[in-house]
């Protein structure tokens, strides 16, 4: 469990460093976009390696048909990670569409998984993601996107589509059904 602790720490830490520290990052230059990077590809490293290690620590079990729901909302998250990609019209009503989908995503996950391991991960992250949509308005006025398009929701969609093929892929050659059951 912390291998798990300590990847959710890095990957906040390296997200919210430039929102928390703003000088120090900017004296960091460019690199600093390189040393994020790889804190948090090692955040990720560790969680997954820590989410794997744990005990299966039940707290409550997930009705059945929240898999349908999960199922749904990840097409959902899907979806609006491609809307922050390519600017379709739902681009100029929702500021944070990839973040939102992040929240999406982990609100997803937290309904069909109801042990310790998942919900300190998907807890975790979904607790970053807030924290994340809440500094950024804090700190910019939000401008709207002008150069929106139907033809950006359409290709929003099929990016949403192939992402979701890939993570499904991933999921079945890590050995976990991506629909349940």
């Amino acid at each position: 469990m912390a291998l798990l602790i300590a990847g959710i720490a890095l990957w906040w830490a390296a997200h919210l460093f430039k929102r928390v520290a703003p000088g120090l990052r900017g004296q960091m230059g460019t690199a600093g976009k390189g040393i994020a990077a790889v804190l948090i590809i090692g955040s990720i490293v560790l969680m997954v390696l820590g989410y794997k290690a744990a005990d299966f620590v039940p707290v409550w079990q997930p009705p059945s048909f929240m898999t349908h729901i999960n199922n749904l909302l990840m097409l959902l998250a899907f979806y609006l990670y491609g809307v922050g990609a390519a600017k379709g019209t739902l681009a100029a009503k929702i500021r944070h569409p990839q973040l939102t989908a992040f929240k999406t995503w982990a609100v997803a996950h937290l309904l069909v998984n109801g042990d310790v391991a998942s919900i300190l991960l998907f807890g975790g992250l979904l607790a970053w993601a807030v924290v994340s949509v809440i500094l950024i308005n804090r700190a910019t006025e939000w401008e709207r996107p002008k150069a929106v398009s139907v033809k950006g929701d359409i290709k929003a969609l099929i990016i949403g589509l192939v992402l979701m093929a890939i993570v499904m892929a991933i999921h079945v050659w890590a050995g976990v059904s991506p629909v349940g059951g």
